[in-house]
């Protein structure tokens, strides 16, 4: 293989490293944000355990809020998904949510060593590629 085709297999590798990482990065990000939802949540149940009432403020759509009371019924109810929503306890509740977070940080962690794995695949090749880059473009020979 001539180093012309040598770097234009390195260009498509990258850029294939590349569209992998930002898909990664995109679900590291998602992820993030459900895990922090989770901390909300989880702050809230405690926030709210064993009072009789509290006051809050409740979206009602465009920036607006309304002032609205909370009963505590010692029950929240929880989606679990695909329009699927049950009654649990504020203690199943936070045992829910607590093994949620447990897999979400497990994946999160398992994409990040993925990311990381395609980022040192990406910092090895690229400057490879630059090289031959620079050897062909010295030759008068690099793709344009």
């Amino acid at each position: 293989m001539d180093d012309q085709q040598r770097l234009q297999e390195m260009l498509s590798q990258l850029e294939i490293y590349r569209s992998q990482s930002e898909v990664y990065q995109q679900q590291i990000d998602a992820i993030q944000a459900s895990l922090n939802e989770i901390n909300v949540f989880q702050s809230t149940l405690d926030d709210i355990s064993g009072k009789d009432t509290m006051e809050t403020l409740v979206p009602i759509g465009a920036g607006s809020f309304i002032n609205a009371e909370i009963k505590n019924e010692d029950k929240v109810l929880m989606s679990l998904g695909a329009g699927v929503a049950v009654n649990k306890t504020y203690e199943e509740a936070k045992e829910l949510a607590e093994r949620q977070k447990k897999e979400l940080e497990d994946t999160l962690d398992k994409l990040f060593k993925d990311y990381q794995r395609l980022t040192d695949i990406i910092g090895q090749i690229a400057p490879q590629a630059e090289q031959l880059m620079q050897k062909l473009q010295a030759q008068g020979l690099a793709p344009q």
